[in-house]
């Protein structure tokens, strides 16, 4: 019986890590119910008499019963028994929740649907784990189910589990290989009977404590390790402890940023049922510009993913301007913008600021940095939510003909990184690709001819469309309906089949124009190749249908429309939206399903990219060992903590030196005070006991036991050692012997052993003297008779403050192990506890059979 209900208090303990997941509680209670049933059936069906077969059969029906009674009772019969009706209510709900979590970010709504999925998933890591642990008897085997509700939400959000959820988890782990080994020990046979009882119902147990003890006290070590040392063990980069670098991955400081892969929140973002406001801004041109927050330059052959970006303590741009755009010549024509942008509080884990591209100068509180290859603007302490900040740029016009004119792109490092594909690309997007551009010469003309092949009519935006590697591509191509995230990554890769540098840019349109500022919402996250040219730079091209039938506010740049005597039938390119005018979706054109906010930075998954602090790497190596020395000095800093407190002792006990009594501190050293006159001074620390003073617990008290704990402490640190069984005399003739102690430093150990004893043992201890000079007298004796190495060891890795912190940990741990001894009431003596009769019996019956 034991085991089941440990494994479902693990299952239990676990599925805490899934609270981040939801809004509210209900899914959390209806799982316990779950835990509970299944609990309660394996208990019934793990008894000897039953099978062992039948358990996990008997535990998801129950599971079944147990889901229509609480998400489709109204269907059962008697709310109780399930029909068919609520059967294939079950099952609708199912598929309803599988749909709906397609469509919401963390945390999700507590809706019946979306709950259904969850406790049915807690019901099922429970029958797994019940039948890993108790039928199986694999209780090690049953972390693996159990580890499963971990990585739901490891993999769903940004931030990491938190550690009170994780100590409760692993907490429900450890009590249940604890009860499996309980199990095994008491079947590994019968106990011999030390004494014999008349009950005729006498049980046999074999104690299991001390193994008990043992395994708990590893798994809670084992936790606390976990726990601890990955916060306190330096990384490569400097220790965010100090604050160098750029910040932490929590965005608190440190040298890592976490950030999503963000072409994959697309289609979540455009299928959710409400459409909020993300930010608002206004320029001196009342022109509406794309904002892009990410720029995508890696195409392994499964995803569009980006490269680390660098952000150096000089990229910061509080310090100056951004850096020039790449590849941007001064001949083409610019035109000068500013531009205020405000971003909604409600927006979280926003760790990539939206900006127009290019942008000279970002004034915007924070540590904000630009990566010089992308002009991304990222950190790692601070978030967009919330912030407002002023942008100016200079926005490339270049003219059509300048353009047909500009040579490929030449520069070796553009190539490389922004013409890379892989192997296994698919043969017909490379074919497709040149037969759409057979009749063009330059690569500015052959990215207009892509554009306006997208754009032309031929291409259906759909959201039922997913993903974006080589078959998705291949099958958007051929089928010609996808959203943004498939027409930016088509063109982006069969751009580079031609030989132009493209990549991916993420981030927002320009939005609407409402009551007099530009409205940038939920809807407008939008996907776009960027392709390069020599002296134009990285240039904006815009692939997706624009308007009611495709993304409501894009909009195709002036410089790549294509010549009217160059428009061929069916390429017409779709305009967007005219500016200064408010877009709503028509009904339908987004699917059937609404649409809710959800922040682009958050429940996605997540790639680590390091960023540069801008230290060098001596710098690293010299951070890294002061760090290491200084968690090295913490034992030697503690035990000159704990010598300096003993040593105010006997300042806090007298003053000027003088001799005093143990039981009153105005009594000088040679004075005995009347026996009354102790009684009187008797303090609450002194209780008469049969007549019998205590020794005191006063400051002299504290004082000579501090002493004596120094003198057994030094002993320690040199390897001396002490055996808890010494008495202070023994211990005091033993050192002086050993250590050939001369005879000042004898007398002097003497003297500390005798005020110990007396402070131990005397009724009244009598005149003490300070007893500091004598401790250092014995410490220098003694550290003159060891060899060099324990004289170091004592200082900077001293024995007895470890021996300490072991001492401590051993109570924590004792705390648990009591854990178990608390009852609600008192415990009923057993019939088969013998009794003083029984032991008078015991004697009788073992003397007459000797």
């Amino acid at each position: 019986m034991r085991l089941p209900i440990a494994a479902g208090l693990a299952t239990a303990a676990a599925s805490l890590t899934l609270y981040p997941l939801f809004r509210g509680g209900t899914w959390f209670w209806a799982g316990m119910g779950a835990i509970i049933v299944i609990v309660a059936a394996s208990v019934l069906t793990a008894r000897h008499t039953t099978p062992r077969w039948l358990g996990p059969p008997a535990e998801l029906l129950v599971l079944g019963v147990y889901l229509t009674v609480v998400f489709t009772r109204d269907d059962n019969w008697a709310w109780i028994l399930p029909t068919k009706d609520s059967a294939l209510s079950l099952a609708g709900l199912l598929g309803q929740g599988l749909s709906d979590i397609q469509h919401y970010a963390a945390p999700v709504p507590d809706q019946p649907p979306i709950a259904l999925l969850a406790v049915g998933g807690i019901g099922l890591i429970a029958v797994l784990v019940d039948l890993t642990a108790v039928r199986l008897r694999r209780a090690a085997l049953a972390g693996l189910p159990l580890l499963a509700l971990f990585t739901v939400p490891a993999a769903v959000l940004t931030d990491p589990i938190g550690w009170p959820a994780f100590i409760i988890g692993a907490l429900g782990y450890v009590g249940l290989l604890t009860a499996d080994g309980r199990e095994r020990l008491s079947h590994w046979g019968r106990a011999v009977l030390v004494r014999r009882s008349r009950g005729t119902g006498a049980r046999a147990q074999v104690d299991t404590a001390p193994l008990s003890v043992t395994g708990k006290r590893i798994g809670f070590a084992a936790i606390a390790l976990a726990i601890l040392l990955p916060a306190l063990l330096p990384t490569l980069e400097p220790s965010p402890l100090f604050g160098f670098g750029v910040g932490s991955g929590d965005g608190r400081g440190g040298n890592t940023i976490t950030i999503p892969n963000p072409i994959a929140s697309l289609r979540g973002q455009l299928t959710q049922p409400a459409n909020a406001t993300v930010l608002t801004y206004s320029n001196n041109d009342n022109v509406p510009r794309y904002l892009r927050m990410y720029a995508l330059d890696t195409f392994d052959g499964a995803q569009w993913t980006m490269s680390q970006p660098k952000g150096r303590p000089e990229d910061r741009v509080s310090e100056g301007p951004m850096p020039p755009p790449p590849g941007l010549s001064t001949l083409v024509p610019l035109k000068p913008f500013s531009t205020r942008i405000t971003v909604s509080d409600d927006v979280e884990g926003l760790s990539f600021l939206p900006l127009p591209y290019p942008s000279s100068t970002v004034r915007v509180d924070g540590d904000w940095r630009a990566d010089q290859s992308s002009l991304m603007v990222f950190s790692t302490r601070d978030t967009a939510g919330g912030q407002t900040y002023s942008v100016t740029g200079q926005e490339p016009q270049p003219p059509a003909e300048e353009l047909r004119a500009m040579l490929p792109a030449s520069d070796p490092e553009i190539l490389t990184r922004y013409l890379a594909l892989p192997p296994d690309l698919p043969r017909q997007i490379r074919a497709l690709a040149h037969e759409r551009v057979s009749d063009t010469d330059t690569p500015y003309e052959m990215a207009v001819k892509l554009q306006s092949w997208f754009t032309g009519g031929d291409f259906v935006y759909s959201l039922a469309t997913q993903g974006n590697g080589n078959d998705a591509l291949a099958d958007f191509l051929r089928n010609r309906a996808g959203y943004c995230e498939q027409f930016a990554a088509a063109m982006a890769v069969m751009a580079r089949v031609l030989g132009i540098p493209a990549r991916v840019g993420i981030g927002y349109t320009g939005g609407s124009f409402i009551g007099g500022t530009w409205q940038v919402r939920t809807h407008d996250l939008h996907a776009w190749p960027e392709l390069y040219f020599q002296g134009a730079g990285w240039l904006r091209f815009e692939p997706t249908p624009a308007g009611g039938l495709g993304q409501a506010t894009a909009r195709v740049p002036d410089y790549s429309r294509p010549p009217v005597d160059a428009i061929a039938p069916g390429d017409v390119p779709s305009a967007g939206p005219s500016d200064g005018t408010e877009t709503s979706d028509p009904a339908g054109a987004l699917g059937a399903r609404g649409r809710t906010p959800r922040d682009p930075d958050t429940g996605l998954p997540v790639d680590p990219v390091a960023v540069d602090p801008g230290v060098p790497l001596a710098g690293k190596i010299g951070i890294g060992a002061g760090i290491l020395l200084l968690i090295g000095l913490i034992p030697a800093a503690a035990r000159t903590v704990v010598r300096r407190r003993r040593r105010r002792a006997w300042a806090r006990a007298g003053v000027g030196g003088l001799a005093l009594d143990a039981t009153s501190p105005e009594v000088p050293a040679g004075t005995a005070a009347p026996p009354e006159r102790r009684a009187d001074m008797a303090g609450p620390s002194q209780v008469r006991t049969q007549g019998r003073v205590p020794a005191p617990a006063g400051h002299l008290g504290e004082a000579v036991h501090g002493s004596w704990q120094e003198l057994i402490d030094t002993l320690y640190d040199l390897g001396l050692g002490h055996e808890a069984s010494e008495s202070p005399r023994a211990l005091a003739r033993r050192v002086a012997e050993q250590c050939g102690l001369d005879q000042d430093a004898a007398a002097s150990v003497t003297a500390i052993a005798a005020a110990e004893e007396r402070m131990r043992y005397a009724r009244t201890p009598g005149p003490v003297r300070p007893l500091d000079g004598d401790l250092r007298r014995v410490r220098d004796a003694l550290r003159a008779g060891v060899t060099r190495g324990r004289r170091l060891r004592a200082t900077l890795l001293p024995p007895s403050t470890l021996r300490r912190l072991r001492h401590a940990g051993e109570k924590v741990l004792d705390g648990f192990d009591r854990l178990e001894t608390l009852r609600l009431w008192p415990r009923r003596r057993d019939a088969a506890e013998p009794t003083g009769a029984d032991l008078v019996e015991e004697r009788v019956l073992t003397g007459s059979r000797r």
